[in-house]
């Protein structure tokens, strides 16, 4: 073999030549005769031939196959598609006889491991040309194709070119991708054993579905010791995701320019997709999701899948997580496995956020400050000053009765103790993870393997447009690179592209804010005489503080939607500008700006409402405005039941309607699409409506497809961490919608969308760090929550320092927070007109109440803040320094106990190098015996000793 390279000296393909499988005939693994045609369908009875037969059937070929079309077009498809039609009426072999629901070549031996495929356009010169030189190359390092006619296809026009990959090409790309193998049978005894295991039997799915494969020791692949590994049948020995990943390998770096050509970014299956030379490339399902394969040789994994694991009916059972990895591969895998086991936790914060909201309500009575505001006596006696300039007439206290018992609800003693269990949980959710995330490193042989695999892979892109080359300084040989003044340029104007767009989110919230302060005095005009007043049951929760909320929480979604439409394109450009060298860095830079964008987009609304709106009012006489006095935009205040209720209904509309949406985009749309996109050929029987035309007419899943899907969930990891501490309810309204997610992603996954490409991945990537720092600042987001949004710490401070007749009773509360102003002092832009004020207000009414601790008028420093307000203060910083500090210190010990990776792990991984070490020891020194026994020297009649007799463990002593 040599390698195929361009002038470029890029990235090398190894070329294939008949040497290479005759020695590997040597080694005893004897390759199938191959044919980049057609052959004989399996399982087709041919008539014996007899001389005089073969003889006249050899002449009508020839001159059959001599008329057909002239040698300048002997390469097209057309002509291919031909020459197998006379073939076949030739020889008597029908091929409408048998299915073409396969997922193997017309021979039913060599199976399909790509499909590409393209239509005629008017640019069909340029396209033709480029598939040919592709194709002839891709055939050059080995890969054998068999192409379909349009004649063949549902639609009439499109082609279909089908791959297959050799024992001799899959070997020599698995020893260079060290795609490790199975060389021995684990011997460690399973002691996982759990007590009253029992108990877990209804939720456990049959054995070979959850383990389809034995467990083995495994060992990277080395062709030139092929017979050191457990190769039964080398057509099975590589699992189809292997296969295909290697194909794509092949296909995303073989180039589709002539030698003499000079272009060297011409390379790639990627390219020719979005140039429109090729209008899909993707591997095929084994069979329809709904039914088994005919072909007793197809696996039929995909019916397992749908029929144990996409239904809905199944949502109590455990994930066929080996199964899901043999079928879609590592990064797949490890993306179920996160989310069902991020459900599993979320089900103690479910449990303990329902008792804390039941909490709540069964105190419901105890509300004291509640019942004073709903009182005739205190609440109906107490007239408080109008929320907004001109528009908003005087009104009255109990008017607001509704809300604070809503408030109470959430706003308890149970939120500080809610709030803290959350910072814990979150760390044992991230502790636990990484222990299940080593254990299924190790099942799934991705120990060790970003070092060994992931940075040597560059990027087929990084390959081509990089110019530069240097010397690695490990490898010693030379490969390209991108100058440090290119990279930071690039850095420099994506840095700046991510800013303006968070800018420009910002600049979208404030207006939001914006419009909340404008309509608010419009629906407290309108609502003063509304019909929905005398509704009965929800005429009292119908108020402007409400109306506002909601619709600015609604217009707030749609801005967040349509933003995150927009920037998704963008984040992909920048992106790709920057150059990532490899396939993980480009992942993890995409990763941080999709985040970033997502953050500020979801986030910032309830940041406001928690953290800014009532904090900055002023008082009646010196009002705050949001852009100075000339924009008459008054800030927002907190209505006495408190913002907590607001940030409540602000989280609950963000979260469940882009949990809705969310659930709605990924299962309707697609099944919209491929439903009309299959109409026709619904109508096809079976025969006719062959495999790789039924995934044709699936949608693609894309390269960021997982993406989105990791960040939908780490973006509900916020909603529940970050916000926790105002709504308790928020992780079981989490843990529905994810049993829902599990069972919507798995469906789509199986029925609506092509088979993806198998990746590796040994870890969540950069969405582990994100998630990391989702769950430090929780810690802190919540603490001030309880501190400034919740009512907690001035009740507590009134109750321990302020109570009238040192009783340990909230009596009085309500009175004491609320400070005085003389109605003779307002400002004449500030006054309400007279129109709004209500029937009962009259002159003999002189002043009125506001939220604040200040000194009353006629007092010698009237409405300055009084000494209660800055103790109030000192306990809320108080209160947050001891919860951060208590929280922190549980954190850190509890990451320090449990360790990362399992005891068993550790030993197993201990046991697999001892292993490798081991037998390839004996490996190579039985490979050498036999080699100079074979010499024949007769000199040396001694067994030939290789090594010294060191004991064993001196000579293993390394690996362990």
């Amino acid at each position: 073999m040599h390698r195929i390279t361009g002038k470029n000296g890029g990235d090398n393909l190894i070329e294939m030549s008949p040497t290479d499988s005759y020695n590997d005939d040597l080694n005893g693994y004897h390759q199938h005769g191959t044919s980049s045609t057609g052959s004989l369908q399996q399982g087709q009875s041919v008539s014996p031939l007899t001389p005089d037969v073969c003889v006249e059937t050899c002449e009508s070929l020839n001159t059959s196959l001599a008329s057909l079309a002239p040698s300048d077009h002997s390469d097209s498809p057309q002509f291919e598609a031909q020459t197998l039609e006379r073939i076949s009426t030739l020889t008597g072999i029908d091929k409408q006889q048998q299915s073409k629901d396969s997922v193997f070549f017309r021979d039913g031996v060599r199976r399909i491991d790509f499909v590409l495929s393209y239509v005629d356009d008017k640019d069909g010169e340029r396209k033709q040309e480029r598939r040919k030189v592709y194709e002839a190359n891709l055939m050059k390092v080995g890969l054998e194709l068999e192409t379909e006619d349009k004649s063949e296809s549902e639609d009439g026009k499109t082609y279909f070119v089908k791959i297959h990959a050799p024992w001799e090409v899959l070997a020599t790309y698995a020893d260079v991708l060290k795609i490790k193998v199975p060389f021995k049978v684990n011997d460690i005894p399973d002691n996982s054993e759990m007590p009253m295991n029992w108990l877990s039997t209804p939720f456990r799915l049959p054995e070979h579905i959850m383990h389809p494969e034995p467990d083995f020791f495994t060992a990277p692949f080395n062709k030139s010791k092929s017979d050191f590994f457990l190769i039964d049948d080398k057509d099975t020995f590589f699992p189809p995701s292997t296969r295909n990943r290697i194909v794509y390998y092949i296909l995303s770096r073989c180039s589709y320019f002539r030698d003499e050509c000079a272009e060297k970014d011409k390379k790639g299956i990627k390219r020719l997709l979005n140039n429109g030379t090729y209008t899909a490339a993707f591997p095929l399902h084994d069979c329809r999701y709904w039914t088994r394969s005919k072909d007793l040789n197809c696996e039929s994994e995909r019916y397992n899948l749908y029929k144990h694991w996409a239904r809905f009916l199944y949502f109590f059972k455990e994930q066929p997580l080996d199964l899901i990895r043999k079928y879609y591969g590592e990064k797949i895998g490890i993306y179920f496995a996160w989310l069902g086991f991020y459900t599993e936790m979320l089900l103690f914060a479910a449990i303990v956020g329902t008792i804390c909201f039941i909490y709540g309500f069964l105190t419901y009575d105890d509300n004291q400050w509640s019942k004073e505001i709903c009182s005739e006596e205190i609440g109906g006696s107490i007239v408080m000053c109008p929320l907004c300039d001109k528009k908003c007439g005087y009104w009255k206290l109990n008017t607001t009765c509704n809300s604070s018992w809503q408030s109470h609800l959430f706003d308890n003693v149970g939120t500080v103790f809610f709030a803290i269990f959350m910072g814990i949980w979150v760390t044992l959710f991230l502790e636990f993870w990484k222990r299940r995330q080593a254990r299924l490193e190790y099942e799934w042989d991705l120990v060790d393997f970003e070092e060994e695999q992931q940075q040597l892979q560059l990027r087929p892109e990084y390959e081509s447009k990089c110019t530069n080359r240097k010397k690695n300084r490990i490898t010693q040989e030379m490969e390209p690179y991108l100058p440090v003044t290119t990279k930071c340029a690039r850095m420099c104007l994506s840095g700046a592209t991510v800013l303006f767009w968070i800018s420009l989110i910002i600049a979208c919230i404030i207006g939001v804010i914006a419009y909340r302060l404008a309509v608010y005095a419009a629906f407290a005009s309108i609502m003063k005489d509304s019909p929905t007043n005398n509704l009965q049951v929800v005429g009292p929760y119908i108020t402007p503080q409400l109306a506002t909320s909601v619709t600015a929480s609604c217009i707030n979604f749609v801005i967040i939607m349509i933003l995150n439409l927009m920037y998704e394109r963008v984040a992909v450009w920048i992106t790709d500008m920057e150059i990532p060298k490899t396939h993980l860095e480009y992942e993890n830079k995409l990763t941080v700006k999709m985040f970033l964008f997502q953050f500020v987009n979801y986030y910032s609304s309830c940041f406001y409402v928690a953290f800014f709106k009532g904090k900055f009012v002023g008082y009646p006489g010196d009002y705050a405005y949001m852009f100075g006095k000339w924009s008459n935009l008054r800030n927002e205040e907190c209505d006495p039941g408190g913002c907590l209720i607001e940030l409540t209904t602000q989280l609950v509309i963000v979260m469940t309607g882009k949990q809705v949406w969310g659930n709605i985009q990924e299962a309707l749309v697609p099944w919209l699409m491929n439903w009309w996109g299959s109409r026709k050929a619904r109508s096809h029987p079976e025969s006719l409506y062959s495999r790789w035309e039924q995934d044709h007419d699936l949608q693609g899943f894309g390269q960021l497809g997982l993406f989105y899907e990791y960040l939908e969930m780490v973006i509900q990891f916020g909603f529940i961490t970050l916000f926790v501490a105002s709504f308790p309810l928020a992780p079981l309204l989490a843990l529905i919608n994810n049993i829902i997610e599990v069972r919507v992603d798995a469906w789509k996954l199986t029925t609506q969308f092509r088979r993806p490409v198998a990746a590796k991945a040994h870890s969540l990537g950069a969405w582990e760090e994100i998630l990391s720092g989702i769950a430090i600042l929780s810690v802190v987001t919540n603490a001030f929550i309880v501190a400034f949004t919740s009512d907690m710490i001035p009740r507590l401070v009134y109750m321990y320092a302020y109570q009238i007749g040192g009783k340990m009773s909230m009596e009085g509360y309500i009175n004491n927070s609320l400070s005085v102003f003389n109605i003779s002092e307002f400002k004449l832009e500030n006054k309400p007109d007279d129109e709004e004020n209500p029937s009962w207000f009259d002159s003999s009414i002189t002043t009125c109440r506001y939220r604040d601790y200040r000194y009353p008028p006629g007092h010698e420093k009237q409405y300055t803040h009084t000494m209660q307000f800055w103790h109030i203060l000192a306990a809320k910083l108080a209160f947050i320094i001891i919860m951060e500090h208590v929280v922190f210190s549980v954190k850190f010990f509890v990451a320090w106990m449990i360790p990362d990776v399992p005891s068993d792990v550790k030993a197993r991984v201990k046991r697999e190098r001892y292993l490798v070490q081991e037998y390839l020891h004996n490996y190579e020194v039985e490979k050498l015996k036999i080699q100079l026994s074979q010499n024949g020297n007769k000199e040396c009649t001694c067994t030939p000793m290789i090594y010294p007799s060191f004991p064993t463990h001196e000579v293993l002593s390394e690996c362990l």
